[in-house]
């Protein structure tokens, strides 16, 4: 795959992950409105959003998707519940280790999926192989 390629891809997939992971911020705080706790929700929909729009596989814009999968994982966390000791955002990033064991699993789990989701299928093997 050529660079021109490949940094093509990854502008698009930035472009899903931004769309995907507002759309995932915004529906996080309308399920815990609805009584539910999906941490899960932000990440995978910005990983989603890279795979769908990024029409091609890229190692490196995976990565991408799941370091901001982490770090938007990480800011809802804070808008959701921020430490009582201190609000802002350095003392809760400072702090992260406090957090419950299952917001902590949630956010793993989070950025594994985004990672996942943003790594889409190469659609060129898929072809060869159909063709064959």
């Amino acid at each position: 795959m050529s660079g021109k390629n490949q940094a093509l891809i990854i502008v698009r997939g930035i472009a899903g992950a931004a769309i995907g992971g507002a759309l995932g911020y915004f529906a996080f705080f309308w399920i815990v409105r609805q009584g539910f706790y999906a941490l899960i929700i932000p990440p995978a929909l910005l990983g989603a959003g890279a795979g769908l729009c990024a029409r091609g596989r890229s190692v490196p814009l995976a990565a991408i998707c799941a370091v901001a999968g982490l770090a938007l994982g990480l800011f809802t966390e804070w808008q959701f519940a921020p430490f009582n000791t201190d609000t802002t955002l350095s003392y809760f990033l400072t702090h992260v280790h406090e957090l419950t064991p299952v917001t902590l699993i949630m956010l793993l789990i989070g950025t594994i999926v985004a990672y996942r989701f943003a790594l889409a299928p190469d659609r060129v093997a898929e072809r060869k192989s159909d063709a064959a």
